[in-house]
């Protein structure tokens, strides 16, 4: 997970178990279509993940997704109160890029760490997150219309 670890090949065949040469199959597959790259120091090539590749950080993505971060974001939700509903409204709701986030989040929210959360994100990612905390009644009566593009569902509770 760590983009920055580095690898030789003996070390991955301790790691997974496999052949040295099975392993030497893939690393110089994952070399040549980029997605790796290599530096030898010493008599050992070492391996690092290529994060200027165009598919990187899709790929980083779905690995994070595969490990659990999906069950660490469940958790930090946990953390920041009762919640039913997180959405994306505003331009990243219509599918343009933008260095603003606007989340609504639906329930009942900690709003200090709820600020601590967004202040740590905002340094992490580099965008201005804007939120909205509305408590299920509230937005109930808002209705569909009160939004210019339809909101984006990106968690909902599921107990």
């Amino acid at each position: 997970m760590n983009t920055k670890t580095k690898a030789y090949l003996r070390s991955l065949e301790t790691e997974f178990g496999e052949s040295s040469n099975a392993i030497r199959v893939e690393l110089n597959r994952l070399e040549e279509a980029g997605m790796l790259s290599s530096e030898i120091q010493g008599n050992k090539k070492f391996f690092q993940a290529n994060e200027g590749h165009p598919l990187f950080h899709e790929i980083h993505n779905i690995v994070k997704k595969h490990l659990g971060f999906d069950t660490i974001i469940d958790q930090v939700i946990s953390n920041l109160g009762d919640i039913d509903e997180v959405y994306v409204t505003g331009s990243l709701a219509k599918g343009i890029d933008s260095p603003i986030i606007d989340l609504l989040l639906i329930g009942e929210v900690k709003k200090e760490y709820l600020l601590h959360l967004i202040e740590k994100s905002e340094q992490m990612i580099s965008r201005k997150i804007r939120y909205i905390v509305y408590d299920r009644n509230g937005y109930e009566k808002l209705g569909k219309d009160a939004f210019e593009v339809q909101p984006l569902l990106i968690w909902k509770n599921e107990q």
